[in-house]
């Protein structure tokens, strides 16, 4: 599927995607271009499967996928799917590398 930059969640939008995924901020003050890395990084690791659905209606996989590059944490689970479904490989996600990088500095 082409990318469409374009491709945006209205505020009806935001308001369809499940509560409990914005419990901690005021989702009237939030907005797609405001917000588009929070937002689909709450739906990823929280959001219902009616959420992601809504998300691919929406904006699309590629750009669920171009957003998730950019995330510092995603779960394994969720990291894999994504990759999955866009066909990316896990290395292109900042999560992956991020997490490769982390070494214990502790010596027990």
């Amino acid at each position: 599927e082409p990318v469409n930059i374009n491709k945006m969640l209205t505020k009806t939008d935001i308001e369809l995607l499940s509560p409990h995924l914005f419990w901690d901020v005021d989702r009237d003050q939030l907005s797609w271009s405001d917000s588009k890395e929070f937002i689909v990084g709450r739906v990823l690791e929280y959001g219902k499967m009616s959420d992601f659905t809504l998300l691919i209606k929406r904006i699309g996989v590629q750009q669920i996928a171009n957003i998730a590059k950019g995330l510092r944490n995603l779960d394994e689970v969720t990291l894999s799917f994504v990759a999955a479904i866009s066909n990316t490989d896990k290395k292109d996600f900042r999560c992956y590398t991020t997490r490769q990088s982390l070494t214990d500095s502790i010596d027990y």
